[in-house]
């Protein structure tokens, strides 16, 4: 059986490739590198998921971004407040083609993420991007 998880005498873990007789091609989740390993010197690990384990080589920050933002413009939104800093929502009306209530819905799922926090602009509520979302949008650059 193959593409299952399995982890060396060590505990690191791969994702198996291909198993033969004596060895086994496994890959580093994390790193894509491929070698072959003794069978002798590995084990299953039970329950784990491949797809999961090739999803934790993400940065949290990274699975953040990418599981909570539903769309191009959420995505566009966020972008643009992490360039533009904290922004009063009047601003951010001006900014896309939200009506009212999608630009508020938008900013609830995403301060719900905890990719927005709100904060006050020239006496006024507004939105910035916190250092999640910052540091996310940074490694997709």
């Amino acid at each position: 059986m193959t593409d299952r998880v399995v982890r060396d005498s060590e505990g690191t873990r791969y994702i198996l490739e291909k198993r033969s007789s004596d060895s086994s091609r496994v890959r580093d989740p994390e790193t894509g590198e491929r070698h072959h390993l003794p069978n002798d010197h590995l084990e299953p690990v039970a329950g784990a998921s491949p797809l999961s384990v090739a999803a934790e080589s993400l940065s949290a920050e990274a699975v953040t971004l990418v599981t909570t933002v539903p769309d191009e413009r959420a995505l566009g939104l966020l972008v643009e407040l992490d360039r533009r800093g904290p922004t009063g929502v009047r601003t951010l009306l001006d900014v896309g083609d939200l009506c009212e209530s999608d630009l508020h819905g938008l900013l609830a799922v995403l301060q719900a993420a905890g990719l927005l926090d709100e904060v006050t602009v020239a006496g006024e509520r507004g939105y910035e991007t916190t250092e999640t979302a910052s540091a996310a949008l940074d490694r997709l650059r």
